[in-house]
């Protein structure tokens, strides 16, 4: 299932990552998963929060250069060769992934993998038809 990731530019200089995560908590938005990827002078902190409308806007109200992408929540289980079930389903219907990043679950039998690709909708149909379970919005703002 598709589902709202925050993409946010952060310059590399102390402090701005509290700057961010105080400002999502003080407007009480849970963060449910993250990525950063960062540079000598700046890093795109990506992140899965309950709320990501109103994470957004609070974000821009703070000063931030924040977007809003589509990636997929896929449910794998957590098992040596979970992840790589899903990779090879990918991989045969040649679709690329961009990035990925995980985070676990309250269910001790899975993981949640977070995945950027160019087509949602085609890798979502491929990944379920080979069992592999898409998670709703609920699911992946409720962890």
């Amino acid at each position: 299932m598709v589902v709202k990731q925050l993409s946010v530019f952060v310059e590399n200089k102390l402090g701005r990552l509290t700057e961010i995560t105080s400002a999502l908590s003080e407007n009480q938005i849970d963060i449910r998963a993250l990525s950063i990827a960062d540079t000598t002078s700046f890093g795109i902190l990506r992140l899965i929060v309950n709320d990501p409308d109103r994470a957004e806007k609070t974000l821009r109200e703070a000063g931030f250069t924040v977007s809003q992408t589509e990636v997929l929540a896929v449910g794998i289980q957590d098992v040596p060769g979970g992840l790589a079930k899903a990779m090879k389903v990918l991989s045969s219907a040649e679709i690329p992934v961009e990035y990925m990043y995980a985070f676990i679950s309250r269910d001790i039998k899975s993981a949640y993998v977070i995945l950027r690709v160019e087509n949602n909708k085609q890798a979502a149909e491929i990944l379920a038809a080979n069992g592999l379970s898409l998670l709703s919005t609920e699911q992946v703002y409720g962890v």
